[in-house]
């Protein structure tokens, strides 16, 4: 048995090295996330896709915030929907009536991600769109972007902040149609097709 001097260098311990994350799976996702609109609703589309590294790696512990207006383009005055029951505390989630135009999903094991919500509405000048809010490895700061549905054109092509971008950087922020009221989004943090992400000053 080797005994230490408690004075030496030997006996210290090293620091842990600092870690950025990420640590969202502990607290921050939630029963129903991803199920924005209200349960039945004629109007409910589904997104999905991957959230994608540098390399074309899928991130499987990347976490995404969605917000978008409802069909006639409102705003949702709703509640949030992580409801507590005010008896016990606990965990109620949606109500599955009420729509608020937000959800928090995480990504799968193979990066994968979805949600279902209510197509939104124009707002503005702007043409259809979600707002989305991107938590990954490796970021100090969470990303903004856009997902832009593809059905109106000419909404597209008026659109202020596409009309910005060229072709190849626009396509970035459109989702493909895949039927049935599906749309893929993928989301490319950097590298070759890399999403464009907005910065709000």
């Amino acid at each position: 048995m080797t005994k230490i001097d408690a004075g030496s260098p030997e006996s210290v311990l090293p620091t842990p090295s600092h870690t950025v994350g990420p640590f969202y799976g502990y607290a921050l996702p939630f029963p129903g996330g991803g199920e924005i609109a209200p349960v039945g609703h004629p109007d409910t589309i589904t997104l999905q896709g991957h959230v994608r590294d540098g390399e074309g790696n899928p991130l499987p512990d990347a976490f995404l915030e969605l917000w978008g207006p409802d069909p006639d383009g409102a705003l949702p005055q709703v509640d949030g929907s992580m409801r507590r029951d005010p008896a016990t505390g606990g965990h109620l989630g949606r109500n599955g009536v009420q729509f608020t135009g937000w959800g928090r999903v995480q990504t799968d094991a193979d990066g994968h991600w979805y949600a279902r919500t209510l197509r939104p509405g124009a707002r503005g000048h702007s043409a259809p769109h979600l707002s989305v809010c991107v938590f990954a490895r490796g970021l100090l700061v969470h990303l903004f972007t856009r997902i832009y549905l593809p059905d109106d054109a000419s909404a597209l092509a008026s659109d202020p902040l596409l009309a910005r971008l060229d072709e190849q950087r626009r396509g970035t922020l459109i989702a493909a149609a895949e039927g049935n009221g599906t749309y893929r989004f993928d989301i490319r943090l950097q590298g070759e097709g890399e999403t464009v992400f907005l910065e709000f000053r």
